[in-house]
């Protein structure tokens, strides 16, 4: 018997032999009384103890465990089936953009600096018992690129999660095609996503089948989408015609002690069809796709008359590396639509390419999540957060054919839409702690095409060149 188990035994023997010290007087034929009194107290006071405990430990299992810490706020039930978690991320940008020269075509000065609130994102999120989990997160940012209006809802689904190799995700959600749009908004090593982004689905709505296999080295996820223009997100059927979107990521040294350990490579894809011109035109400029800068300025839109028609398809190849401090993510997105204007029909195919490459100066680790300081900034120099490095190259090319033929048959005006933007990026991030960042960027885009030369000369539009600044609140 342990020191814990026979302690309440001794201390209700202490209790009962101090209830009868008045007796000790007493004469020594009463001795065998007293030891029967004093033992059938002891089993009294024994059973009242087992029944607080068991009252205790049945009151311990009933309690809900609430928490709070850097990754959030929540409360689950005891057994941990039932939670309901609360978080957030919250990003406030300043943009100055260093040219005097317009950048937008037909601009007469140069683009506005000024603050924009990029991202108001609280979230919703929890499990229902052990089979259903879900999430809902709004934006309370606008479109998060200036203009106030457009909050809307970003994530809202729920996941059946009938094993870890296959579980089954309903409603509106990322679509799994783009590496870096598959980064969550807090995690990206620089302000705003790569050219390749432009090129994939941002989230659509629909049911999709995900999963890990062969000892979580096989990342997969496959599901049909109402569809989505590139770039876009979609809160309705533009039409009948749904999409299928894959993703296959493979790990393959994930659990080896390697130099490889942190290498990641996949291909995903989407295929679907647009039929916009059978009675749909209210809704034909949602199928199409305008793409945007760095400094998240059109520099790509079609004609108006131009609608999506036919098939619909996308392939991106990507890869990820992670070893100590660096990290590298590259993709590569071809995006092949048929279009149509009048009697002018054509199967247009766009494509882009980025690579994003980081170093944490301090020495911490680099990972797709985000980084971690080591010592958490503080006011008296004891800690200094992390400080990490980045820099990535990227361009988007548009197909020559969108810009063939006169004024009414065109699909672009190559004298408003640039036909190739080549995008440099450097930037610094300053974690403070796990839930504070701040971030300044360099960004140069030139471009071909895109500007009035005078008459029917097209010209290259002016170089953007921006400086960008964060603070990000994340929890």
């Amino acid at each position: 018997m342990s020191v814990y188990t026979a302690a309440p035994r001794l201390l209700a023997l202490a209790a009962a032999i101090s209830a009868s010290s008045a007796w000790a007087a007493e004469p020594f034929s009463n001795d065998a009384n007293r030891v029967a009194e004093l033992e059938q107290r002891l089993l009294i006071l024994e059973r009242k103890l087992e029944i607080q405990t068991e009252e205790s430990d049945k009151k311990a299992k009933d309690t809900p465990v609430v928490s709070a810490g850097d990754r959030g706020f929540g409360i689950k039930s005891a057994k941990g089936d039932y939670e309901i978690k609360f978080s957030a991320v919250a990003q406030a940008d300043y943009r100055a953009f260093l040219s005097d020269d317009p950048v937008a075509a037909g601009a007469t000065g140069k683009l506005q600096d000024g603050f924009v609130l990029r991202r108001i994102r609280p979230t919703i999120s929890g499990n229902l018992g052990k089979l259903v989990a879900f999430r809902f997160t709004p934006e309370f940012a606008g479109s998060g690129f200036g203009d106030a209006s457009g909050n809307s809802i970003v994530d809202a689904y729920v996941d059946l999660k009938f094993s870890p190799k296959a579980s089954v995700r309903i409603g509106k959600q990322k679509g799994p095609v783009g590496i870096e749009r598959l980064q969550s908004g807090s995690a990206l090593p620089l302000i705003e996503r790569g050219l390749t982004t432009e090129l994939v689905p941002n989230r659509d709505i629909g049911v999709a089948v995900f999963g890990e296999l062969a000892n979580k080295t096989v990342n997969y996820s496959v599901g049909v989408f109402n569809g989505t223009a590139d770039g876009r997100d979609v809160s309705v059927a533009d039409d009948s015609g749904k999409e299928l979107e894959g993703r296959i990521f493979l790990t393959p040294f994930k659990n080896d002690y390697s130099p490889l350990a942190g290498l990641g490579f996949g291909v995903s894809g989407t295929y679907g069809t647009k039929h916009s011109s059978q009675g749909n035109t209210a809704n034909a400029n949602n199928t199409l796709a305008r793409y945007r800068s760095f400094g998240q300025q059109l520099i790509f839109g079609y004609e108006t008359g131009v609608v999506a028609e036919g098939k619909h398809t996308r392939l991106a190849p990507q890869i990820s590396f992670y070893k100590d401090s660096l990290g590298v993510v590259g993709d590569y997105v071809v995006s092949q639509q048929e279009v149509v204007r009048s009697t002018n029909q054509a199967k247009l195919k766009n494509d882009a390419y980025s690579i994003t490459a980081s170093y944490v100066l301090t020495g911490e680790d680099a990972s797709f999540n985000g980084v971690t300081p080591g010592n958490n900034f503080t006011l008296n120099g004891e800690g200094w957060g992390a400080l990490e490095a980045v820099a990535r190259i990227g361009q988007l090319r548009i197909d020559d054919d969108a810009f063939v033929g006169s004024n009414a048959l065109r699909f672009a005006n190559p004298q408003t839409s640039a036909s190739k933007a080549k995008n440099y990026v450097v930037g610094v991030n300053w974690y403070l702690n796990k839930n504070v960042k701040l971030s300044t960027n360099y960004s140069d885009t030139r471009f071909d095409g895109g500007a009035n030369g005078g008459g029917a000369v097209v010209a290259d539009r002016d170089a953007e060149k921006a400086l960008f600044t964060r603070v990000q609140l994340s929890y």
